[in-house]
């Protein structure tokens, strides 16, 4: 099992940015997909990126080009780097891990202001 810890939400104006990060618990080196996933209010949670062990990434539409995720092994932690925010962006943003079951951590709230 892991844990998870988000970190780096926060309130940016439109076009601003911010770097979320994820820090596990454990060595993710044998995770072989991890990612971050939003929620907005009112609205389902939804993918955002995912990162895979051998290096693949995969974006929302919605975020290509704006953001982009990266794993760090040696120091357990997963990053969402976010670029051009957009007031859609906002809501909150949840690390997940796959290992057996899902994992995800309690969120970090990202609000932009228009």
């Amino acid at each position: 099992q892991v844990q998870l810890v988000e970190s780096g939400g926060g309130l940016v104006q439109a076009g601003g940015s911010l770097r979320l990060s994820c820090a596990a618990s454990r060595s993710i080196f044998s995770i072989n997909v991890m990612g971050w996933y939003r929620q907005a209010p009112g609205k389902q949670r939804e993918p955002v990126a995912i990162t895979t062990r051998g290096g693949i990434t995969n974006y929302a539409d919605s975020v290509k080009g704006r953001f982009t995720i990266s794993r760090q092994n040696a120091n357990n932690t997963v990053y969402l780097q976010m670029n051009s925010l957009k007031p859609e962006d906002t809501g909150v943003y949840y690390c997940q891990a796959g290992l057996g079951r899902d994992y995800w951590g309690q969120g970090t709230q990202v609000t932009v202001s228009s």
